[in-house]
């Protein structure tokens, strides 16, 4: 990266990452931001077994020792990329792959809409599903509906209500007035609830149809009706459902959000009742969930 340009901190939270897998990612960074920042949230200790490059020197990797979740590692990266006087970070999971010029297309509409006066929370690309072997659209919250919006042209820029947090670029500034990531909730719905906090405060996302990356979602594809329904394992299913709960539960949160996605939370919760093969783990993971978000039990799922 150029050093006329504003100065970018990308920050990667791993565990338990594929190597070959996190290897391209950051290969791929390394042109793109002035620094990584990798936070491992593990027990592994990925810096024996990375075999970068020689040319990669802009690598900082910060082995955390176990499992904090994403939102206390995501808050370490920001922490991180504070010090080193980062414009802008951009957070990536250990399973996507930006494009090459992802990064300067992001950066690109960002400037364009801080130069306009608009209060800026967040800029993304449009995310290949290596699943569904398909581009996803963008999702929004108009009145009671859930809406997606698949880009029309190639330059559009569409306002969005959250992002999907790996691809997620962030000026210094907003997360200055926004704050970190809610470290309670763990895992699930920490983009969604800093969004959604992050609107609440005047601030505003988009999605930049130019900017792309590919990006795995689940640990294996369900076909159900000609749709492949990403499957994750029982345990994140408790997370999914004790965050959603909890996000229901909070005054501030526009009534429509709720209402808008209750339907999308019910159909989860009856198809994974039913379709997958260890039903009775989704069903119980899913209930011990909802009550743990009924009485605010947060943190990290100890059985």
């Amino acid at each position: 990266m150029l050093a006329s340009t504003p100065r970018l901190v990308a920050v990667v939270v791993t565990y338990e990452p594929n190597m070959a897998q996190l290897e391209a990612l950051l290969s791929v960074l390394a042109n793109q931001v002035h620094r990584v920042v990798l936070i491992n949230n593990g027990s592994c200790d990925p810096v024996s077994m990375l075999t970068l490059d020689g040319g990669i020197t802009n690598v900082d990797i910060l082995n955390l020792g176990e499992n904090f979740g994403l939102a206390a590692a995501q808050n370490e990266g920001i922490r991180q990329a504070r010090s080193l006087s980062a414009e802008y970070v951009l957070f990536l999971d250990q399973d996507s792959l930006p494009a090459p010029d992802m990064v300067q297309r992001l950066l690109v509409v960002a400037k364009e809409k801080q130069a306009a006066g608009i209060r800026l929370a967040s800029v993304g690309p449009r995310y290949f599903d290596v699943l569904q072997a398909s581009l996803r659209p963008f999702v929004r919250v108009r009145g009671l509906r859930v809406q997606r919006f698949d880009c029309e042209h190639a330059n559009q820029v569409i306002e969005v209500d959250h992002l999907i947090s790996s691809g997620s670029l962030i000026p210094m500034t907003a997360l200055d007035a926004i704050g970190g990531m809610r470290e309670e909730l763990f895992i699930d719905y920490v983009d969604t609830e800093w969004s959604l906090r992050a609107w609440r405060l005047g601030y505003r996302s988009f999605g930049v149809c130019n900017a792309t990356m590919r990006h795995g979602l689940g640990d294996r594809p369900y076909r159900f009706f000609g749709r492949y329904v990403p499957i994750h394992a029982p345990l994140r299913h408790y997370y999914l459902f004790r965050n959603t709960l909890w996000l229901y539960r909070q005054g501030w949160i526009p009534w429509t959000w709720k209402v808008a996605t209750a339907r999308r939370v019910l159909l989860k919760f009856l198809f994974f009742a039913v379709v997958p093969r260890d039903r009775l783990g989704h069903v119980k993971m899913m209930v011990r969930g909802l009550w743990d978000g009924l009485r605010g039990r947060m943190g990290r799922f100890d059985s």
